[in-house]
């Protein structure tokens, strides 16, 4: 429910300051399929001395189900010495489970994944504590020396790039913590600082961050400073890390398809306060879907093969067209429900009004949905091949006697 959005953040506070004293682990979120593979982008520039880079990963949202993706970006060292190792996915007990990062003197395990710019899946090469200032290390860093003068230059090798985003399970990076990894798990850390959890948040609050939206490549991949996704220097993701896999539809909806792990079900006796304005889930993807996100993905028409493969080729063209076309009015309406949520949610919107609002939107997407079927089926009778059937000609003039 969208009132559990805005105390997420805190209820995550209040579990880091426990753990900011021990040991750190999984924080209790289990998911049934695998983050996407991480996007490639470029490092924003260091916006000055003391800031560390925090690499990009992908967050999980039980609200909509979908994991959504938390820009690289940097910040300051929460005190002199410190560095941080990032968070990961990793399979355990038959589930993806989220490893939270955190501050400390050393750089402990991250799953082996190869975040890069300096995090290649073990340890950190792109800068070092030096008394007590922070030298970058130029190779694997963007700094600009006329604003940061501690750089070095330590080339590293770093040829196999591995854009998994996760560790273990199929498919995933086959690493595990060595015993000295180990042991720094077990020292004294420092959870995320307050400027790296507004920056989830403002990840989480943002639509297209989430993978069902941008497919595995975020529009804003990284940002030079925390929450800050519309300033100078904010980098788009250049290409997704891989091949996008959709939100499997068993999935939806279960206790194990991201919940952390004791949370009770939604509606389940759990006494927490219900928002009766809050978007009801939307659990339709078959039959008659309510809202334009719930439509399922348009299946791609059947090649064309009329015998002409330059007439094949315009048919082609005009298919690729149409389904573009199309794409970009589901995402206007999509766009376009969000909003009207949004502002039934901001006014506290009474149960009469938010039901007829459901109902609008239920039609809206219904017409969308027929209309678009129509276009495509009048563009595959048009392109059909034609038939000239030989017998048809010779019967036209009947046999002179």
């Amino acid at each position: 429910m969208r009132i559990l959005r805005s105390v997420r953040p805190l209820l995550f506070l209040l579990v880091m300051l426990p753990i900011a004293a021990a040991s750190y682990g999984q924080i209790g979120i289990r998911v049934t399929f695998a983050p996407p593979p991480l996007p490639v982008y470029d490092q924003p520039e260091c916006p000055g001395d003391g800031y560390i880079w925090t690499p990009g990963y992908w967050g999980w949202d039980a609200d909509f189900d979908d994991y959504y993706w938390i820009p690289g970006t940097w910040v300051e060292a929460p005190e002199v010495g410190y560095l941080w190792t990032p968070p990961y996915w990793g399979w355990a007990d038959n589930a993806f489970v989220f490893y939270d990062g955190y501050w400390g003197p050393q750089v402990g395990f991250y799953g082996g994944i190869s975040y890069g710019f300096g995090y290649f899946g073990e340890g950190y090469v792109g800068g070092r504590w030096d008394n007590g200032h922070f030298f970058y290390n130029r190779a694997v860093t963007n700094v600009n020396v006329t604003i940061v003068h501690n750089v070095y230059e330590n080339r590293v090798q770093n040829t196999v790039v591995n854009r998994v985003s996760y560790n273990g399970g199929n498919g995933g990076i086959n690493a595990r913590p060595t015993r000295e990894q180990e042991t720094i798990a077990h020292e004294r850390h420092m959870g995320p600082v307050a400027a790296q959890t507004q920056h989830m948040r403002a990840a989480q609050e943002n639509r297209d961050l989430r993978a069902s939206v941008n497919r595995g490549k975020p529009a804003i991949a990284a940002t030079p400073k925390p929450a800050d996704f519309s300033g100078r220097g904010v980098v788009h993701a250049r290409q997704a890390g891989g091949e996008y896999k959709p939100h499997p539809a068993s999935a939806r909806g279960g206790n194990e398809a991201g919940r952390p792990a004791n949370e009770p079900a939604r509606n389940e006796g759990n006494n927490r306060p219900e928002n009766t304005n809050a978007r009801p889930e939307s659990n339709q993807r078959t039959g008659n879907p309510v809202h334009a996100r719930d439509l399922p993905a348009p299946e791609r028409p059947t090649p064309p093969n009329t015998g002409d493969s330059k007439r094949d080729q315009k048919y082609a063209q005009q298919q690729e067209k149409m389904m573009a076309k199309q794409q970009q009015e589901r995402e206007k309406l999509e766009k376009k429900q969000e909003q009207e949520h949004a502002k039934a949610e901001k006014s506290q919107a009474n149960q009469a009004r938010q039901q007829q609002m459901e109902q609008r939107h239920q039609q809206q997407t219904q017409q969308l949905q027929q209309r678009q079927s129509q276009q495509m089926q009048r563009m595959q009778q048009r392109q059909a091949p034609p038939s000239h059937p030989a017998a048809s000609h010779q019967e036209s003039h009947p046999p002179k006697h």
